[in-house]
């Protein structure tokens, strides 16, 4: 899918940088990031998820503990 990236001068010589250091072309710079970016969020979702599960097994097992102490 074509789509038109509208950048200011300062996040355009961001990718210029980007794309020497990579040793790519600014499009694949862009692409990159963007893959990069994405697979970031989609492993702290992941890390969310455990997280609330983890929390929940906690209090479920705070649970048992305080009524095994009664």
């Amino acid at each position: 899918m074509a789509m038109t990236l509208r950048l200011t001068a300062e996040q355009d010589r961001a990718l210029t940088l980007l794309a020497r250091l990579q040793s790519t072309s600014k499009h694949e710079a862009a692409v990159r990031a963007i893959l990069t970016a994405a697979s970031r969020s989609l492993s702290d979702a992941e890390v969310r998820d455990l997280a609330a599960s983890a929390i929940t097994d906690l209090a479920e097992t705070k649970a048992r503990v305080a009524k095994a102490h009664r």
